[in-house]
């Protein structure tokens, strides 16, 4: 202060300078930008969900070529992926409780009905020692391994964002400013999820 006034600075362009600095210490961009970091990170989810779902038709075809009598499972998954590809999804979802529990819902019953379509492989030798069977399983298990992980850092971000909503400053910003901002929903842990899920076959080399 004492420079500004050996160069005679008028009190109020000293303030107008000091303004953004004393907003930005005031934390008046914070739920914006972890706003902008759930929608991210729920875009990279979105994205490893449409990987495993770009492996499906693949996957299915290759099964029915050594299991044919397994029709059950093979339209169960089929139509499965198709109603979990089918939801529309966007920005809003995370902030919208019941669409975002209805992704939800559908990628986890496509979760449950992959998983029965990957344990008839242990009936047909011949499919578990296919090339392109075994390739596609080793793409879905590290497509599994990503979901969770982005899902994860997901969820991570969500609780950052919804804390930033309910504590000082930010619960002023999200009264004033950022009325319109609702809390972010987040994945919830399946049962199948407290026991990881087992995309992985057994070792051929038994």
């Amino acid at each position: 202060m004492g420079m500004f006034r050996k160069l005679r600075i008028p009190a109020r362009v000293i303030v107008l300078l000091a303004l953004p600095l004393m907003v930005s210490a005031c934390g008046v961009n914070a739920i914006p930008t972890k706003d902008e970091q759930v929608k991210a990170a729920f875009g990279d989810v979105q994205a490893q969900y449409q990987r495993r779902a770009d492996l499906i038709p693949n996957l299915v075809a290759t099964v029915q070529a050594y299991a044919q009598q397994e029709r059950g499972v093979l339209t169960a998954v089929t139509q499965a992926r198709a109603q979990a590809t089918h939801i529309s999804v966007d920005a809003s979802t995370i902030n919208d409780p019941q669409a975002f529990q209805k992704f939800e819902a559908a990628q986890n019953q496509l979760s449950g009905v992959l998983g029965r379509l990957l344990a008839i492989s242990e009936n047909y030798p011949d499919l578990k020692s296919n090339q392109n069977f075994l390739a596609l399983q080793g793409q879905l298990e590290g497509t599994e391994n990503r979901i969770a992980i982005a899902r994860r850092d997901y969820n991570e971000a969500v609780r950052d964002y919804n804390t930033e909503l309910r504590t000082f400053p930010g619960v002023i910003w999200a009264h004033t400013l950022y009325s319109s901002s609702k809390p972010a929903q987040s994945f919830s842990a399946t049962p199948e999820a407290q026991s990881a899920p087992k995309v992985a076959f057994p070792n051929l080399s038994k």
